[in-house]
């Protein structure tokens, strides 16, 4: 799908570490953008950066854990901007924690956000999307979604239920116009690791190393445009690794343990019991 001047997109997760960049990214296509993110902090400011470059956005605040809220978000952007074009599935939690000690709240929040709002909020855009022949969801998952690291079950979990999400999307809308594409980031330094990386002083394994921010925008709009059924973003190749653990479970399960991908979560718990 080729993204075209005036095309709608609606971003959430806007105006977290990621979803700033990929605004801004976009805002170089001419197309008009719904900023959404809860509790909407940097929000308006994001957007007036958005129009004082010459495009075209509107803000909203929307708790995508609130069905109702879900709906009233895409009857505004309908109204506000037009039918959506583009899909980009980016908000997200995370509560790095023993899986035991996470309370029911956690759980369900890190479903919610993750999994749920991505599967409906595509349901909802879907009907016009087909009926114009034309359109593209993107789901950002995580490389968590693949390797299942320590100390990250719901939100491993969630980010491996948005890969399968966006396969089978893919296969029913084979050949009506409308794509879906996952993108799969390992440590990006913005968004979620750098946040942990600057509460807890623990830093990616180098056998994984980080990828700057500006990647991620990078893959979308490739992602879109060739309609790519995923894309894995990580300095250092890890499609081999991911294959070995498919063919022998046992074996890619040591191998991942070796990459340190493991004991960064865990000196992350570490390090905030000594915060306590």
């Amino acid at each position: 799908m080729k993204i075209q001047v005036g095309d709608t997109v609606l971003l959430t997760g806007a105006s977290g570490g990621l979803g700033r960049f990929m605004a801004h990214a976009f805002a170089e296509c001419g197309v008009r953008q719904a900023l959404v993110a809860h509790p909407g902090a940097n929000l308006e400011g994001l957007r007036q950066q958005i129009e004082g470059r010459g495009g075209r956005a509107i803000a909203i605040t929307c708790d995508l854990r609130d069905p109702g809220q879900r709906r009233q978000l895409l009857k505004t952007v309908g109204k506000e901007l037009g039918p959506v074009d583009i899909l980009i599935n980016n908000a997200g939690v995370e509560f790095t924690s023993a899986y035991q000690e996470l309370s029911e709240e956690n759980i369900c929040d890190v479903l919610k956000v993750n999994l749920e709002a991505p599967m409906i909020l595509s349901r909802l855009v879907l009907p016009e999307m087909l009926a114009r022949r034309r359109g593209c969801i993107v789901n950002i998952s995580s490389l968590a979604g693949k390797a299942s690291p320590a100390y990250q079950e719901p939100y491993a979990a969630t980010k491996a239920g948005l890969i399968a999400f966006t396969m089978s999307l893919r296969a029913t809308c084979r050949g009506s116009g409308v794509n879906a594409s996952v993108i799969i980031p390992g440590f990006v330094e913005a968004g979620i690791y750098a946040r942990l990386k600057a509460k807890s002083g623990c830093s990616a394994p180098a056998l994984l190393g980080t990828s700057p921010p500006e990647a991620i925008p990078r893959a979308v709009i490739r992602a879109i445009e060739k309609d790519l059924p995923e894309v894995i973003i990580n300095p250092i190749p890890v499609r081999p690794l991911l294959a070995l653990t498919a063919l022998f479970p046992s074996l890619g399960e040591w191998a991942i343990g070796k990459t340190g991908g493991h004991n960064f979560f865990r000196q992350v718990i570490e390090a905030q019991k000594q915060g306590q």
